[in-house]
């Protein structure tokens, strides 16, 4: 049984609930004033009327100092008031004075693993996550936080597998649900995401194979769908036509609506014809809106009067007041030589055997080997191209060489993109094989090669 109600209004932990499911015996046959002492601060708690809970169980310490359910107790109530530094102080106390039989281990970790994580220690978060995990491998709580800073790494398939898990325990789990939905574009198979098109009537019901551009088109109406397009037709008609949208599993705990290509077109158009007034408004003449280009140069405008993706990011800029365009006179920022010896840098290590990864693919590759920046570069084959200070483009080398190392990065690419299309061919890597014989990754917790 969970006790916690994974990230449920973020912080507030059902404690009493959870000590009454599991039958806590300190008081059996020993103090009873410590017994209605916590009973008091339980009612407390479940009035919600968290100080008093947090008086009465502080006096139930001072009864008990090392009592393990006061500990916990007043951790609970101190976390509702998001008092951070307090709730951890009294999880780690409890740990402390924790019975090596205690159920209370995965949950203790967890909620450190909370109490890191909002205080934005990701690396903290995740050591304590997995301890929570090493207790109890079914801790929803630490699957969905696992998942949610992988996330924010970078490696969205890896996080993919967490929300997977956390679901498996809890179907219901919202959290966990609507993250995976978020990721769909990285994780759906190919036959996955052809049957998704087809439920959304963008390509034909006897498609049988999906094509790049079928890929594109799922890309744009999920990410339309992720930006609360269809709140926007709400908003823009007063009775949205039935083919915009279709609903899914309806009347359910799963419903879920979906843009259909009717609908994610006249999306689009309507957010164009939006954009041009918010331009105008913002002083560009009406001759030069549709010559509006974004600070890499390109224009925000398709041909059909549609803004490109970064076109809806400088039409969003626009609406908060912000200036994120470039006029037809203004020029682009990084000059067209310094794009140009990028460009060519590029073109060398294509020559050189090298293929181009995502940032996405990079952090995976990461958190498969275990892995440092500096080993990855040096020794397993990757090449990281310093494009400005914040924009990095990641390549590794997919040309076999005697050096079984050099390869070990592409391999866990390929590995990862096969799960997805399983006509990708995984290259043989002895290496890889090797360790992952003996149950092995690459690297050290150092982050260095184990030789």
């Amino acid at each position: 049984m969970l006790c916690l109600k994974p990230f449920a209004n973020r912080w507030i932990w059902a404690l009493s609930a959870c000590l009454y499911a599991f039958g806590w015996g300190y008081a059996a046959g020993g103090n009873q004033n410590i017994a209605a002492c916590l009973e008091s601060g339980k009612k407390s708690f479940a009035a919600k009327d968290y100080l008093m809970a947090q008086d009465t169980f502080t006096r139930c310490l001072k009864l008990d100092p090392d009592n393990v359910e006061a500990h916990l107790s007043l951790a609970g109530v101190l976390l509702t008031q998001d008092d951070l530094t307090g709730a951890d102080k009294h999880f780690n106390a409890a740990l402390k004075n924790m019975k090596r039989t205690s159920p209370y281990w995965s949950y203790t970790y967890s909620m450190l693993g909370d109490i890191a994580l909002k205080q934005q220690q990701n690396d903290k978060a995740l050591k304590l996550y997995s301890k929570s995990l090493e207790y109890n491998a079914a801790n929803v709580n630490s699957l969905v936080g696992k998942g949610v800073i992988v996330e924010y790494q970078g490696d969205k398939q890896g996080a993919c597998e967490y929300y997977r898990s956390a679901l498996a325990v809890e179907p219901l789990n919202l959290i966990a649900r609507n993250r995976l939905i978020n990721l769909e574009p990285d994780y759906l198979t190919n036959d996955e995401m052809l049957n998704a098109l087809k439920q959304r009537y963008a390509v034909a019901p006897d498609a049988a194979e999906l094509t790049e551009e079928n890929r594109a088109l799922f890309e744009k109406i999920h990410r339309a769908e992720q930006r609360r397009g269809i709140d926007y037709l709400k908003n823009k008609y007063l009775k949205v036509p039935k083919e915009y949208i279709v609903t899914l599993n309806k009347d359910t705990s799963f419903e879920r609506e979906m843009l259909t290509l009717d609908g994610y077109n006249a999306l689009e158009k309507s957010i164009g014809q939006d954009a041009i007034a918010v331009f105008q408004k913002g002083g560009v003449p009406i001759k030069d809106v549709f010559d509006l280009r974004d600070m890499k140069g390109e224009k925000i405008f398709t041909p059909e009067s549609t803004l490109t993706e970064s076109g809806f990011y400088v039409y969003t800029e626009a609406l908060q007041g912000r200036k994120a365009f470039l006029l037809p006179q203004e020029s682009v920022p990084p000059t067209q030589a310094f794009l140009e010896k990028v460009a060519a840098r590029v073109q060398e290590l294509k020559d050189a055997g090298y293929v181009e990864i995502s940032r996405s693919e990079y952090k995976m590759i990461q958190n498969q080997t275990n892995c440092s920046d500096e080993t990855l570069r040096s020794k397993l084959g990757v090449y990281v191209l310093q494009v400005a200070k914040n924009d990095r483009r990641y390549f590794v080398l997919a040309r076999p060489t005697a050096d079984p190392k050099k390869g070990v990065s592409y391999y866990y690419v390929m590995a990862a993109r096969a799960k997805r299309n399983p006509n990708i061919k995984v290259p043989s890597n002895s290496l890889v094989e090797s360790y992952a014989f003996y149950g092995y990754t690459v690297c050290l917790e150092d982050g260095n090669l184990l030789e």
